[in-house]
């Protein structure tokens, strides 16, 4: 983001000063764990792939179908696809211990698909729950609203949402340039003041909301499948795989990044310019951690919805059982 004097009222007086200071707010040297974010990129990169890969048959087969999953499922895959693809831009990002040498253009595209990427993901996942959860509890009352057509339109919403809300930011703040003059993509400090509310935003509706609305519906799916007789423990146990694993996605890719923004919001509104800069600096590396931390679920979401599908799963059998080459 562009480099802008912190807003902090007790720092007005001083703005100035602030002004010659912002562009050594955070000293990015070499990292001693940039060779670890380096290897999870790659393993992102290289499991991505190849898992997205593998399951895009099914997936289409369940498509073909009309399936209201399957529409859900290739939403999924098609934006993990295109963050997967950014990725080696990333990986060599760190690799010349965050030096950008792509250009200004493909700085934008990356950091842009990156987080659009991220709350479409977030609220496909939360889509996936609650079909899950009507289908469980109110089969009947419910099914006239899942229906294929109504999937397509919510997931063309939710792309339109989270790519209109990351254009808007970049175009209120004036983002023309997250290029700073060390080649830094999108790691200059201190953030502004729009950004700072973007990120509280993130938090409480890209992250929380979603997470209250998976946390209601799996505790409905658990309680219809406790009182259920006609579910088999195979079944109870494929229910119980899915919760856990959706749990498990927030709780590994989504919520140390977003506790991370929230510390960071809290630093930027209630810090004194000095000691903020002192913040940042002292946690960049955590937070580097966590961003890439959450790009693992571009390799977690084909695995949890397509293997604990029975649907999905045989499909999966099938095509590689007997089509070795459409499994790839």
């Amino acid at each position: 983001m562009n480099v802008t004097a912190h807003p902090d009222a007790l720092t007005q007086t001083n703005t100035s000063q602030n002004l010659t200071q912002d562009l050594m707010c955070v000293d990015i040297k070499d990292s001693p764990i940039n060779d670890l974010l380096m290897g999870i990129y790659i393993t992102a990169l290289v499991l991505g792939l190849v898992f997205n890969m593998l399951t895009a048959w099914p997936i289409i087969q369940q498509i073909r179908k009309k399936n209201v999953l399957g529409v859900y499922l290739l939403s999924l895959s098609i934006s993990d696809v295109l963050y997967i693809l950014t990725m080696p831009l990333w990986i060599v990002y760190y690799y010349n211990d965050h030096h950008w040498t792509f250009g200004l253009d493909l700085c934008k595209l990356a950091g842009f698909v990156y987080y659009s990427n991220m709350y479409i993901s977030i609220y496909l996942l939360c889509c996936i729950s609650i079909d899950r959860c009507l289908a469980v509890t109110f089969p009947l009352k419910t099914k006239r609203f899942r229906r294929y057509r109504y999937a397509w339109l919510v997931s063309g919403f939710i792309y339109v949402f989270a790519a209109s809300l990351h254009v808007l930011v970049i175009l209120t703040d004036k983002v023309t340039d997250p290029l700073d003059k060390h080649g830094r993509c999108y790691e200059t400090f201190p953030m502004t003041e729009r950004v700072a509310l973007f990120n509280l935003l993130r938090v409480v509706i890209g992250f929380l909301l979603p997470l209250l609305v998976l946390a209601m519906c799996y505790f409905q799916i658990f309680r219809k499948v406790k009182e259920s007789v006609g579910l088999d423990n195979q079944g109870k146990r494929k229910v119980k795989l899915l919760s856990v694993g959706v749990i498990a996605i927030f709780s590994v890719c989504y919520a140390p990044y977003h506790t991370q923004l929230l510390v960071r919001n809290i630093a930027f509104n209630y810090f004194s310019f000095t000691e903020y800069c002192k913040f940042e600096q002292a946690q960049h590396l955590y937070f580097s951690g966590t961003l890439a931390m959450s790009s693992l679920n571009s390799v977690v979401d084909p695995l949890l919805y397509v293997l604990v599908s029975n649907g999905m799963r045989e499909s999966v059998r099938f095509c590689c059982r007997t089509k070795p080459s459409s499994c790839t």
